[in-house]
């Protein structure tokens, strides 16, 4: 393992859920950082998320799990509805905790990255810093700021989202090389725009569901229209809510928002306003015996807190060229790759090119079957919508699955549960072993040989 002087710096690009993680780790191995982000504040956007027993262990490691619980609301079942609110048969994730030892909880998007932000000291996280260039020379990687200044580590990670820069970057220069794949030539694909937002505080005695120490996760599909729509009860009495629209064809960003600017075409009150007003009329169902509709939830949550952005799915061949690498997109799979690549950075022996190499392309490995798995259980519940045949008997499936095929179903969904190897470990709950995370054992033994090291040293003061 690196010694304190052969700790590689690393320069992280985005400061969202992926990016921060990172940081937060960082902070515990002692491995110097520096994250740049290009927004100049963090805007409380978003909608909810489900927080489990993938993430749980590593917050119990970093010593937030008090935190997260204390923001959550426990999920035990989601519930799905025709439009016309006639139900379909719950779906219970119980098991989930005789499996794991650990449940599901619902947290506001917003409130989950207040807490993984403190973990980053002040100082470390630059707001306001759009890189417009990276460059590799004597190995070093520098990052040049659209304000003329100039930052140099041995790493760069970018996390910077979907329409990333830091991959449009390593990806120019590899096309330029013919080095490129042509899959990773195609522009982002999507088939779905998202209205995500969260009322403000709510009155119990108007809206009873919020008083559910349960979280109430519910789904409407539409029968005749190309929309879905979730509305979630969080611990701060909100009601959450995502609006799908599906799209017919597969589509890019580009051809939606050819004459926005990319970073304001997908997300801001401006560009939800038409979808709001398309959709506010659609019910919903809230269990008080009332009617209630979206329109409601709209008009309870501050403008500038309601968001529209593009779903992309894609899964890109190259993660890595020279001493940068690419995070990916999304909640849970970016903080497991903040996880898999922190531990590799703690465990290299040093900071050559060679060795940063090495722990990309054993990042790559390790994580490219938990991401293509990801994916495709997004693929599969994207039928959930489908408006022909096949969507009519998958929603059939989901809904009259038999108990022993939906707990097998479900143990699926637990297996990718890495830890912190630099971190006191936690010990294993439930019945469903995790798969082996050759990053956090790499981790360990390097923590365990630094550790060995230090009481021998002691030992022969």
């Amino acid at each position: 393992m690196s010694t304190p002087t052969e700790k590689p710096t690393v320069i992280i690009v985005g400061a969202g859920l992926g990016g921060l993680m990172l940081g937060a780790l960082l902070e515990k191995s002692g491995v110097p950082y520096t994250i740049f982000e290009r927004a100049t504040t963090v805007k409380p956007l978003g909608s909810a998320m489900s927080i489990g027993p993938t993430l749980l262990p590593i917050f119990q490691q970093i010593g937030v799990y008090d935190d997260i619980l204390s923001i959550g609301k426990y999920l035990t079942h989601t519930e799905t509805f025709k439009e016309n609110l006639e139900p379909y048969k719950p779906q219970d994730y119980r098991a989930i905790e005789e499996y794991t030892g650990y449940g599901h909880y619902i947290v506001a998007r917003p409130k989950y990255y207040d807490v993984i932000l403190k973990q980053v000291p002040a100082h470390k996280i630059h707001f306001g810093k759009r890189v417009i260039d990276i460059t590799e020379k004597d190995n070093k990687v520098t990052v040049h700021l659209s304000s003329n200044e100039t930052f140099e580590g041995d790493i760069v990670v970018g996390a910077d989202g979907a329409y990333s820069f830091v991959r449009q970057n390593i990806y120019e220069k590899l096309l330029a090389k013919g080095n490129l794949p042509k899959s990773d030539q195609e522009d982002l694909p999507f088939n779905c725009i998202c209205l995500v937002g969260q009322t403000k505080p709510l009155d119990d005695k108007e809206f009873p569901c919020i008083k559910n120490p349960v979280s109430q996760f519910r789904i409407v599909l539409a029968d005749d229209k190309p929309y879905s729509w979730v509305t979630l009860t969080t611990n701060q009495n909100t009601l959450c809510f995502m609006v799908m629209n599906h799209l017919p064809r597969t589509s890019t960003k580009a051809e939606i928002d050819k004459n926005q600017d990319t970073e304001n075409s997908g997300w801001g009150p401006e560009a939800a306003q038409a979808m709001i007003d398309e959709t506010r009329n659609f019910q919903i169902e809230l269990s008080d015996g009332k009617k209630h509709t979206l329109g409601e939830l709209y008009d309870l949550t501050p403008k500038e807190l309601i968001s529209k952005v593009s779903i992309e799915e894609k899964v890109f061949t190259t993660w890595h060229s020279g001493r940068v690498v690419l995070m990916g997109d999304g909640a849970v799979t970016a903080m497991h790759d903040a996880i898999a690549l922190a531990n590799l950075i703690y465990a290299m022996p040093t900071k050559t090119q060679e060795d940063i190499t090495t722990i990309f392309e054993e990042y790559h490995k390790e994580r490219l079957p938990a991401v293509m798995e990801s994916f495709e259980n997004s693929q599969i519940m994207s039928k959930l919508t489908d408006r022909g045949i096949a969507g009519t008997l998958y929603r059939l499936l989901i809904t009259r699955m038999p108990l022993w095929l939906w707990r097998l179903a479900l143990t699926k969904t637990v297996h990718f549960r890495p830890q912190v190897g630099f971190l006191k470990a936690i010990p294993l709950q439930g019945n469903v072993v995790p798969f082996v995370s050759p990053s956090e054992q790499k981790a360990r033994a390097a923590y365990e040989r630094q550790q060995e090291a230090a009481a021998a040293n002691a030992a022969s003061i």
